[in-house]
């Protein structure tokens, strides 16, 4: 007769069950506490209200200009088929505030900012509504373009050191200063991402001049975000005479290290990187052989990955140094550069783009950070004017010099040789990168013990 070999019930440890409901449930609290801390450390300078305002307004409007830029490059070679007059465009719309800003960083330092603001939109709305007029009634031609290029230039000459100048006075609080910015290029990127795909289309569909129509119309969301901010009374102009104010702020800006070695950083990578924008119509209709669509998909490209990177670095923890980031976030827009310099196909095109996009803008970030946690309160304004100076003042030098060559060399040729030239400053600055954070490390203690006295995000709600 068998024995029964049925097994016996396996025995439950309820100490071992209960240890392990108890592991999962910590798993999953510290799973939420970390999403939660990554949601809160994101969006940071959300808690202000005037930073709520007005980064809703500038998420409207900023569709329009992209949307504007595309349109207008696309008229433009449409116009002429000319690589120079591409680069002569570019030319005319930023060359403005390579001998402009320095004056207008003292005129903002003096000057109530948001008012100067609701000037400089206006202004730069009236530029897209003639735009629009002439191309929907058929009689624009490229000496209308580049008038109001050269306008707009002027105009973008005190908007955009004042609109960077005056993220601190939306968040008064410099410790969420990097993230305010970083936020301000999150949105100035959805907009890249969202306003060239739908200008492509738009020009295909009903021509250029509705998006130049479109544009002026979003101005009206930020301007009406300026009215509606409540900011406290604007503080008394300074004394000093313009040539004296000017001075000071040459000797700041170029007497402190690091402040200089940012500046010309950014001025390389301006003055032979960012080429490949104006550039870009030639690569989408001659070596891709599309149309405005695909230079719309090629835009795009840029503008997720230059919003990949404003969400790394906004989600940045604190004591991550942007110094390291630098030169860092230049060898991989190099990269990507040259590997899209080389690309025949739309579909390896758009993620080389989407690396050169992420590089190029964390560059910019990051120097706009550290640019605007170093300057002094009452030098902010023409810091931020070096800042636009090296930033857009470089830029068209480069679109012009860029289109002379894609002439003669080829485009191609001319996006791998801004690479090298971007990578040898990236390796040289990494070389005296020691030095500066030595430099820098007084300022960031100063302001690390007045960060304590700062005023709490419920009390500037």
């Amino acid at each position: 007769m068998k024995k029964n070999r049925t097994k016996a019930p396996t025995e439950i440890n309820p100490t071992a069950s209960a240890a392990r409901a108890q592991g999962l449930r910590l798993n999953r609290q510290r799973a939420a506490g970390w999403a939660a801390d990554l949601w809160t450390n994101l969006f940071r300078a959300m808690a202000y209200r005037n930073y709520r305002v007005f980064f809703l307004g500038q998420s409207v409007s900023l569709i329009g200009t992209w949307m504007q830029q595309i349109a207008m490059s696309w008229l433009v070679y449409r116009l002429t088929g000319s690589a120079f007059m591409l680069g002569l465009v570019g030319f005319a719309t930023q060359i403005p505030a390579f001998g402009i800003s320095p004056f207008a960083g003292v005129f903002i330092d003096r000057s109530p900012r948001r008012r100067l603001l609701i000037l400089t939109q206006s202004l730069a709305m009236l530029q897209a509504l003639a735009l629009a007029v002439l191309t929907l009634a058929g009689a624009i031609e490229v000496w209308h373009i580049l008038s109001l290029g050269v306008f707009l230039g002027v105009v973008n000459a005190f908007d955009m050191p004042g609109r960077q100048a005056f993220v601190l006075d939306l968040v008064e609080n410099k410790s969420v200063l990097g993230n305010a910015i970083a936020l301000n290029s999150t949105i100035f990127n959805i907009a890249r991402l969202i306003g060239p795909a739908v200008g492509g289309i738009l020009i295909a569909l009903v021509g250029e001049g509705t998006c130049f129509l479109l544009n002026a119309v979003s101005f009206l969301a930020v301007i009406f975000s300026l009215f509606s901010l409540r900011l406290p009374q604007s503080r008394r102009p300074q004394t000093a005479r313009l040539g004296t104010a000017l001075k000071e702020g040459f000797v700041y800006v170029f007497g402190f290290a690091p402040i200089r070695a940012v500046l010309i950083l950014l001025s390389v990578v301006s003055l032979v990187g960012m080429s490949y924008i104006i550039l870009m119509p030639i690569f989408a209709k001659q070596i891709l052989h599309g149309g405005p669509d695909t230079m719309g998909f090629l835009m795009a490209a840029i503008g997720l990955g230059a919003l990949l990177g404003t969400l790394l670095l906004a989600s940045r923890p604190r004591g991550v140094s942007l110094g390291r980031v630098l030169p860092l976030s230049v060898v991989v827009f190099a990269i990507g550069l040259s590997a899209f310099a080389y690309s025949r196909s739309l579909w390896l095109s758009l993620p080389f783009l989407v690396l050169t996009g992420f590089g190029f803008i964390v560059n910019m970030t990051s120097s706009n950070t550290i640019l605007q946690t170093l300057a002094d309160d009452d030098k902010r304004g023409r810091v931020m004017s070096f800042y636009t100076m090296s930033f857009i003042g470089m830029a068209p030098v480069g679109s012009l010099v860029a289109g002379a060559l894609a002439q003669r060399i080829g485009a191609p040729a001319v996006l791998l040789l801004g690479a090298a030239l971007c990578l040898s400053a990236a390796i040289l600055f990494s070389r005296r990168l020691p030095a500066l954070q030595a430099e820098a490390q007084p300022v960031y203690q100063r302001l690390a013990e007045l960060a304590k006295a700062a005023v709490p995000p419920a009390e500037a709600s």
